[in-house]
């Protein structure tokens, strides 16, 4: 379980790092769709070498796949659409908030919900009032900038 935590940890520095990046690459560019362009294709590559390392395993269940999983890509790709056009005019840390506090909404739905196959846990009262405090915590650090 630790190493899952330090890899989601590792995960979680990496969001505001990849939207000050590709936002500077945007305003480098004078595009953010063509730093996002550039970002999704250093992310394909990095993909299939991660695909080749682990052992390739056949893709062609994709075409049968639910058509509904295939939304994270699209998701993603918002993601980071809008991290690039926003975070140079609204702040990283504000952008990054907005984005922690959508993050902690939609995770507790999924979770109690159990939605897209996901292991359920329910969101009793104190689960909420945890999930109340961290996004108050990340809005402290806002406001005290």
């Amino acid at each position: 379980m630790t190493q899952y935590a330090l890899i989601m940890l590792a995960a979680g520095i990496g969001i505001p790092v990849l939207a000050a990046l590709n936002a500077r690459l945007g305003q480098f560019l004078g595009a953010p769709g063509a730093a996002c362009v550039v970002l999704f294709a250093v992310a394909f590559v990095a993909a299939i070498a991660f695909y080749m390392l682990v052992g390739p395993k056949t893709l062609t269940q994709v075409v049968v796949a639910p058509k509904h999983l295939l939304l994270g890509g699209i998701l993603v790709a918002f993601y980071v659409l809008s991290i690039t056009h926003v975070a140079p005019h609204f702040g990283v840390g504000n952008a990054v908030f907005f984005v922690l506090l959508g993050q902690l909404l939609s995770a507790a739905a999924i979770d109690h919900f159990g939605l897209f196959g996901a292991q359920i846990s329910p969101l009793t009262w104190m689960r909420a009032l945890g999930i109340s405090v961290m996004a108050a915590g990340v809005w402290i650090t806002q406001i005290a900038a």
